[in-house]
């Protein structure tokens, strides 16, 4: 019988914040960035014969809850809605709102309100760094995620990156 050989050291790493990112303008606005001005240093790279960008948008997961309260302000029910991006959650927090039958459903006296502070959205990043190696980077509304990275300077260098965006202190 033959032994495993390890080829690699493959590591994860979190950076929580120390407060969540105010609200999904913010965070579209870092993600943006990072696509347009690529902070890391990445480099293009071919994949299947495809050329790749540096950084590129890999998954992205948005979300809200609709609460329903009544008179005295006591939450009665909610709706939680999940999308592909914010504006299809929008969307659909928009048209549930509005939603006469949804809200009558929910009681007498109820108003359905949607409060964007519980809102969340993840983007995760698929980079290319110049020594070769494919890493993911995921940022969530309180924490950012490095994964798949096996150099000590792709982590480091990530760090210090972030230490200088006042958002993900």
């Amino acid at each position: 019988m033959g032994d495993f050989t390890e080829k690699s050291v493959v590591k994860s790493a979190t950076r929580s914040l120390a407060a969540p990112i105010a609200d999904y303008a913010t965070f579209s606005a870092l993600i943006q960035d990072i696509l347009e001005n690529n902070p890391w240093g990445c480099t293009a790279y071919e994949s299947a014969g495809a050329a790749k960008p540096a950084v590129e948008k890999s998954k992205e997961a948005y979300a809200a809850t609709i609460v329903y309260e009544n008179a005295e302000a006591k939450t009665v029910g909610t709706i939680p809605v999940r999308g592909p991006s914010m504006a299809a959650v929008n969307t659909a927090v928009t048209q549930i709102t509005g939603n006469s039958a949804i809200t009558t459903g929910m009681g007498t006296g109820v108003t359905a309100s949607h409060d964007s502070s519980g809102d969340s959205f993840s983007c995760t990043i698929k980079a290319h760094n110049s020594n070769g190696e494919l890493y993911t980077v995921t940022f969530k509304r309180d924490s950012i995620s490095l994964s798949s990275y096996e150099s000590d300077t792709i982590r480091a260098g990530l760090e210090t990156w972030a230490d200088t965006v006042a958002i993900l202190a």
